[in-house]
Protein backbone atom coordinates (compact mmCIF):
# COMPACT_ATOMS: atom_id res chain seq x y z
CA UNK A 1 0.00 0.00 0.00
CA UNK A 2 1.11 3.49 -1.33
CA UNK A 3 0.92 5.96 1.68
CA UNK A 4 2.62 9.47 1.76
CA UNK A 5 4.72 11.58 4.40
CA UNK A 6 4.79 15.04 4.93
CA UNK A 7 8.18 16.67 4.14
CA UNK A 8 7.73 18.77 7.41
CA UNK A 9 6.63 16.81 10.21
CA UNK A 10 7.02 13.43 8.87
CA UNK A 11 3.50 11.89 9.65
CA UNK A 12 2.49 9.42 7.48
CA UNK A 13 -1.30 10.14 5.27
CA UNK A 14 -3.16 7.69 3.05
CA UNK A 15 -3.76 10.48 0.79
CA UNK A 16 -1.69 13.26 -0.22
CA UNK A 17 -3.67 16.19 0.11
CA UNK A 18 -3.60 20.01 -0.77
CA UNK A 19 -1.27 20.63 2.63
CA UNK A 20 -0.57 18.37 5.57
CA UNK A 21 -3.55 19.54 8.30
CA UNK A 22 -0.89 18.85 11.43
CA UNK A 23 1.59 21.79 9.71
CA UNK A 24 -1.44 24.49 8.72
CA UNK A 25 -1.91 24.46 12.45
CA UNK A 26 -1.06 27.19 14.78
CA UNK A 27 0.96 24.93 16.33
CA UNK A 28 3.23 24.09 13.43
CA UNK A 29 4.38 25.38 10.04
CA UNK A 30 4.43 25.28 6.57
CA UNK A 31 7.57 25.78 4.61
CA UNK A 32 6.90 28.80 2.58
CA UNK A 33 7.65 26.78 -0.89
CA UNK A 34 4.77 24.98 0.35
CA UNK A 35 3.68 21.62 0.84
CA UNK A 36 6.32 18.80 0.00
CA UNK A 37 5.88 15.07 -0.14
CA UNK A 38 7.95 11.77 0.12
CA UNK A 39 7.51 8.13 0.76
CA UNK A 40 9.94 5.67 2.58
CA UNK A 41 11.14 4.50 -0.88
CA UNK A 42 12.35 7.96 -1.87
CA UNK A 43 13.61 8.50 1.43
CA UNK A 44 15.83 4.84 0.95
CA UNK A 45 17.17 6.23 -2.35
CA UNK A 46 18.65 9.67 -0.65
CA UNK A 47 19.99 7.36 1.90
CA UNK A 48 18.28 7.65 5.21
CA UNK A 49 19.42 5.19 7.99
CA UNK A 50 18.38 4.86 11.33
CA UNK A 51 20.86 4.73 14.40
CA UNK A 52 20.07 3.58 17.81
CA UNK A 53 21.90 4.66 21.88
CA UNK A 54 21.41 3.18 24.82
CA UNK A 55 20.28 6.30 26.93
CA UNK A 56 20.57 4.61 30.28
CA UNK A 57 20.03 0.96 30.84
CA UNK A 58 16.66 -0.73 29.44
CA UNK A 59 15.83 2.80 28.01
CA UNK A 60 17.56 3.52 24.13
CA UNK A 61 17.18 6.23 21.74
CA UNK A 62 16.30 5.95 17.91
CA UNK A 63 17.03 8.75 15.34
CA UNK A 64 17.42 8.59 11.71
CA UNK A 65 19.39 10.37 9.50
CA UNK A 66 19.05 12.70 8.02
CA UNK A 67 16.47 13.87 10.25
CA UNK A 68 12.87 12.78 9.42
CA UNK A 69 10.64 15.66 9.44
CA UNK A 70 10.93 17.05 12.91
CA UNK A 71 13.61 15.33 13.87
CA UNK A 72 12.60 13.70 17.39
CA UNK A 73 14.48 11.14 19.24
CA UNK A 74 12.14 7.95 19.74
CA UNK A 75 12.33 6.36 22.77
CA UNK A 76 12.60 2.40 23.66
CA UNK A 77 11.39 1.51 26.71
CA UNK A 78 12.41 -1.90 27.60
CA UNK A 79 10.64 -3.97 30.70
CA UNK A 80 10.65 -7.95 31.22
CA UNK A 81 7.33 -7.72 29.86
CA UNK A 82 8.37 -5.95 26.25
CA UNK A 83 9.33 -2.63 24.62
CA UNK A 84 7.19 0.57 24.28
CA UNK A 85 8.39 2.43 21.56
CA UNK A 86 7.53 5.95 21.91
CA UNK A 87 7.11 8.79 19.42
CA UNK A 88 7.90 6.67 16.40
CA UNK A 89 10.27 8.43 13.82
CA UNK A 90 9.13 9.18 10.25
CA UNK A 91 11.07 6.79 8.76
CA UNK A 92 11.49 2.89 9.06
CA UNK A 93 13.38 0.08 7.07
CA UNK A 94 14.26 -3.34 7.52
CA UNK A 95 17.79 -2.54 9.23
CA UNK A 96 15.43 -0.44 11.54
CA UNK A 97 13.32 -3.11 12.45
CA UNK A 98 16.30 -5.67 13.20
CA UNK A 99 17.76 -3.62 15.33
CA UNK A 100 14.55 -3.06 17.64
CA UNK A 101 14.02 -6.61 17.68
CA UNK A 102 16.93 -7.69 19.03
CA UNK A 103 16.36 -5.46 21.90
CA UNK A 104 13.03 -7.41 22.62
CA UNK A 105 9.66 -7.91 21.77
CA UNK A 106 7.76 -4.49 20.96
CA UNK A 107 4.46 -4.82 22.46
CA UNK A 108 2.57 -0.86 22.19
CA UNK A 109 3.80 2.20 20.05
CA UNK A 110 1.94 5.50 21.53
CA UNK A 111 2.70 9.07 20.72
CA UNK A 112 3.10 12.00 23.26
CA UNK A 113 0.70 13.95 20.56
CA UNK A 114 0.35 14.55 16.90
CA UNK A 115 3.67 15.88 15.74
CA UNK A 116 5.12 13.01 16.67
CA UNK A 117 2.86 10.40 15.24
CA UNK A 118 5.81 9.62 12.54
CA UNK A 119 5.16 6.66 10.40
CA UNK A 120 3.81 4.36 13.03
CA UNK A 121 1.11 2.54 11.52
CA UNK A 122 4.00 1.16 9.25
CA UNK A 123 5.89 0.69 12.24
CA UNK A 124 3.22 -1.87 13.77
CA UNK A 125 2.89 -3.35 10.43
CA UNK A 126 6.48 -4.07 9.89
CA UNK A 127 6.52 -5.65 13.93
CA UNK A 128 3.95 -7.73 13.43
CA UNK A 129 0.62 -5.47 13.82
CA UNK A 130 1.89 -3.98 17.32
CA UNK A 131 -1.06 -1.83 18.78
CA UNK A 132 -0.92 1.87 17.96
CA UNK A 133 -2.26 4.04 21.04
CA UNK A 134 -3.25 7.10 20.02
CA UNK A 135 -5.19 9.71 22.68
CA UNK A 136 -8.55 9.88 22.43
CA UNK A 137 -8.98 13.85 21.97
CA UNK A 138 -6.46 13.95 19.74
CA UNK A 139 -8.05 11.25 17.51
CA UNK A 140 -8.81 14.08 14.76
CA UNK A 141 -5.18 14.01 13.72
CA UNK A 142 -4.72 10.74 12.49
CA UNK A 143 -4.00 11.04 8.84
CA UNK A 144 -3.83 7.47 8.24
CA UNK A 145 -6.34 5.28 9.91
CA UNK A 146 -5.71 1.66 10.68
CA UNK A 147 -7.25 -1.07 12.80
CA UNK A 148 -3.65 -1.38 14.46
CA UNK A 149 -4.95 2.35 15.95
CA UNK A 150 -6.78 2.04 19.37
CA UNK A 151 -8.08 4.83 20.99
CA UNK A 152 -7.41 5.41 24.71
CA UNK A 153 -8.20 8.14 27.39
CA UNK A 154 -7.23 8.84 30.89
CA UNK A 155 -4.82 6.62 32.82
CA UNK A 156 -3.05 3.56 30.96
CA UNK A 157 -0.63 0.90 32.54
CA UNK A 158 1.09 -0.34 28.97
CA UNK A 159 3.14 -1.88 30.81
CA UNK A 160 3.90 -3.54 33.98
CA UNK A 161 5.46 0.10 35.44
CA UNK A 162 4.64 2.21 32.59
CA UNK A 163 1.91 4.05 32.98
CA UNK A 164 0.40 6.25 30.08
CA UNK A 165 -1.52 9.58 31.02
CA UNK A 166 -2.81 12.63 29.68
CA UNK A 167 -2.01 16.00 31.32
CA UNK A 168 -3.41 17.62 27.76
CA UNK A 169 -1.78 21.08 27.49
CA UNK A 170 0.67 21.18 24.01
CA UNK A 171 -2.62 19.17 22.64
CA UNK A 172 -5.83 18.10 24.73
CA UNK A 173 -4.59 14.55 24.43
CA UNK A 174 -1.01 15.55 25.16
CA UNK A 175 0.82 12.07 27.35
CA UNK A 176 3.39 11.43 29.34
CA UNK A 177 5.02 8.08 30.20
CA UNK A 178 5.95 7.06 33.53
CA UNK A 179 8.92 4.57 33.97
CA UNK A 180 8.50 3.75 37.72
CA UNK A 181 11.68 1.41 37.61
CA UNK A 182 13.68 3.77 35.55
CA UNK A 183 16.96 5.60 36.57
CA UNK A 184 17.74 3.29 38.97
CA UNK A 185 14.30 2.68 40.54
CA UNK A 186 13.77 6.77 41.32
CA UNK A 187 11.56 6.82 38.43
CA UNK A 188 11.74 8.52 34.70
CA UNK A 189 9.38 10.37 32.77
CA UNK A 190 9.02 10.51 28.81
CA UNK A 191 7.27 14.16 28.53
CA UNK A 192 8.28 14.59 24.74
CA UNK A 193 6.42 18.18 24.37
CA UNK A 194 4.29 18.20 27.18
CA UNK A 195 6.81 18.89 29.47
CA UNK A 196 9.79 20.47 27.54
CA UNK A 197 13.24 19.83 28.44
CA UNK A 198 15.31 23.01 28.04
CA UNK A 199 18.50 23.15 26.97
CA UNK A 200 19.78 24.69 29.83
CA UNK A 201 19.40 21.12 31.33
CA UNK A 202 17.93 23.07 34.21
CA UNK A 203 14.39 24.39 33.43
CA UNK A 204 11.68 22.82 31.31
CA UNK A 205 9.00 24.63 29.39
CA UNK A 206 5.25 24.43 28.73
CA UNK A 207 3.43 25.97 25.42
CA UNK A 208 1.22 25.69 22.78
CA UNK A 209 3.68 26.23 20.29
CA UNK A 210 7.23 26.22 20.19
CA UNK A 211 8.10 27.13 16.48
CA UNK A 212 5.46 30.11 16.67
CA UNK A 213 6.36 30.93 20.64
CA UNK A 214 2.63 30.66 22.05
CA UNK A 215 2.51 30.20 25.73
CA UNK A 216 0.29 27.96 27.57
CA UNK A 217 -2.03 29.93 30.51
CA UNK A 218 -1.01 29.88 33.77
CA UNK A 219 -3.97 27.77 35.24
CA UNK A 220 -2.85 25.28 32.64
CA UNK A 221 0.73 25.50 32.98
CA UNK A 222 -0.19 24.71 37.03
CA UNK A 223 -2.96 21.93 35.92
CA UNK A 224 0.03 19.75 34.03
CA UNK A 225 2.46 20.25 36.69
CA UNK A 226 0.26 19.13 39.22
CA UNK A 227 -0.36 15.92 37.26
CA UNK A 228 2.71 14.96 36.56
CA UNK A 229 3.82 15.67 40.25
CA UNK A 230 1.47 12.47 40.55
CA UNK A 231 4.46 10.11 39.72
CA UNK A 232 8.19 9.85 41.42
CA UNK A 233 10.61 10.71 39.25
CA UNK A 234 14.21 11.92 39.13
CA UNK A 235 15.34 11.79 35.31
CA UNK A 236 13.17 13.46 32.53
CA UNK A 237 13.87 12.92 28.86
CA UNK A 238 11.99 15.37 25.87
CA UNK A 239 11.81 14.39 22.60
CA UNK A 240 14.65 15.21 21.52
CA UNK A 241 17.94 14.95 22.90
CA UNK A 242 17.70 17.01 25.75
CA UNK A 243 16.96 15.88 29.12
CA UNK A 244 16.67 16.49 33.00
CA UNK A 245 19.29 14.46 34.35
CA UNK A 246 18.23 14.30 38.39
CA UNK A 247 16.03 16.12 40.31
CA UNK A 248 13.28 16.20 37.47
CA UNK A 249 10.35 16.05 39.78
CA UNK A 250 11.54 19.61 41.45
CA UNK A 251 12.58 21.08 38.09
CA UNK A 252 9.56 20.54 36.68
CA UNK A 253 7.62 22.73 40.07
CA UNK A 254 10.61 25.73 40.30
CA UNK A 255 9.95 25.99 36.02
CA UNK A 256 6.06 26.17 36.42
CA UNK A 257 6.20 28.42 39.09
CA UNK A 258 8.64 30.58 37.30
CA UNK A 259 6.53 30.44 33.84
CA UNK A 260 3.33 31.35 36.07
CA UNK A 261 4.68 34.44 37.51
CA UNK A 262 6.22 36.12 34.65
CA UNK A 263 2.59 35.62 32.98
CA UNK A 264 1.40 37.19 35.21
CA UNK A 265 3.44 39.76 35.87
CA UNK A 266 5.62 39.64 38.56
CA UNK A 267 8.37 40.74 36.83
CA UNK A 268 7.59 43.02 34.39
CA UNK A 269 9.99 45.05 36.02
CA UNK A 270 12.66 44.02 34.39
CA UNK A 271 11.46 44.36 30.70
Amino acid sequence: MTFWICRTCAVEHAEKVDVCAICADERQWVPADGQHWTTLGEMAAEGYRTEIVELEPDLFGLTSTPKAGIGQQCKLLRTPAGILLWDAIGYVDDEAVRAVRELGEVVAIAASHPHMFGVQVEWSRRLGGVPVLVAEPDAQWIARRDPVIRLWSGTEEVLPGVTLSQPGGHFPGSTIAHWAAGADGRGVLLSSDTVFANPDRRSVSFMRSFPNRIPLSPAVVERVARHVEQYDFDRLYGNFETRIDADARAVVRRSADRHIAWARGDFDHLT
